[in-house]
């Protein structure tokens, strides 16, 4: 590791997320499941094949245009799930209160988190509460775990991507980082931008009926696309070429990151989804994105090129390129 102690950034999911988990958890914890890193560990239990995903939230502001920490528990867990080829079928729900936090806040919480269970078809079947002493928790954090069933025939994994895949993505990047940076006490901006927190099984259950050819999916949250694609790169050995002219970003959070010098492709997000497919399904598959309410603002934003270690490459608007690497530290902390 290249620090004595644990820094914010270390949760921000770039370089050292990468080191933390790869230097103090991987070697300790090592197993087939755990080894591939993906966003949910795929199990075969008598002869059906199961996914199981867990994910902590920490977010701040609790509270924020277009959801608050409850119904993005719900959502993330579910995307994880999803990315995987599983159909969500149950999760759980742990909370860690802090003394003094308003009972109004927790009840309007909780109806966010049955409402989004409810929208996404699966039932909250079992949870833990704890209560810590004022100042110990920041208010809230929420721990939610989930269990969904596979039947999708291919693996969907970074070991299936293949040597020109097309590379989509379902919608605007950075939303639900640039609303929360404008939600910040500190920032003061007003923006109408709103977060894309959302379940996405419906939306990738779509694409997965139109094409037998999904060969890896991630829902790129902290870190934004530009993380998970480096990270891709990096696991696969595969370059891939991005263009910096497809990626969609609303002026609003275009905005938000010139005034603040952020850069949306690595902005968090709550409700997308980058898709490699074979090429031959490219077009197919987008059109099956923008047919949902989710992913009505995809695009095709890149491929894969060989296996030459080459990494993340973006060719730029002005006609040339550049080598995108993992962000070294956290853009903006506590995100999710």
């Amino acid at each position: 590791m290249s620090t004595e102690r644990i820094l914010l950034e270390h949760g921000g999911g770039g370089l050292l997320s990468h080191e933390l988990v790869t230097e103090v958890f991987l070697p300790l914890f090592s197993n087939a499941c755990l080894d591939r890193l993906e966003d949910s560990a795929v199990v075969t239990l008598e002869g059906r094949k199961f996914c199981f995903t867990t994910d902590s939230y920490v977010i701040d502001p609790i509270f924020f245009p277009g959801g608050n920490i409850g119904s993005l528990a719900v959502h993330g867990t579910i995307n994880d799930l999803s990315v995987c080829g599983g159909i969500p079928l149950m999760l759980s729900a742990g909370f860690i209160l802090e003394e003094g936090f308003p009972m109004e806040d927790l009840k309007q919480i909780t109806r966010s988190m049955a409402e989004a269970a409810k929208t996404a078809g699966v039932s909250i079947v079992t949870g833990d509460t704890k209560v810590v002493a004022r100042g110990a928790a920041d208010g809230l954090f929420i721990n939610t775990s989930g269990i969904g069933m596979i039947e999708y025939p291919q693996p969907l994994s970074v070991d299936s991507i293949q040597p020109g895949d097309a590379v989509l993505v379902s919608g605007t990047l950075g939303d639900h980082g640039a609303t929360v940076l404008c939600r910040r006490r500190e920032l003061g901006l007003s923006s109408g931008i709103r977060s894309d927190s959302a379940p996405l099984n419906g939306l990738i259950s779509s694409i997965l009926a139109a094409s037998q050819h999904i060969h890896c999916m991630r829902d790129p949250t902290r870190g934004g696309l530009g993380a998970i694609l480096a990270e891709i790169a990096g696991q696969s050995g595969f370059s891939i070429t991005i263009q910096e002219s497809e990626l969609p970003v609303r002026d609003e959070v275009k905005g938000v990151c010139e005034i603040l010098g952020f850069d949306p492709f690595f902005l968090a997000n709550e409700g997308k989804v980058a898709v490699f497919c074979a090429p031959a399904d490219a077009d197919r598959v987008l059109a099956t994105l923008r047919n949902h309410e989710y992913g009505r603002d995809a695009k095709i934003i890149g491929s894969v090129g060989e296996r030459n270690g080459g990494g993340l490459i973006m060719q730029t608007i002005i006609g040339g390129s550049r080598v995108v690497d993992l962000p070294l530290g956290e853009l903006v902390p506590r995100i999710c």
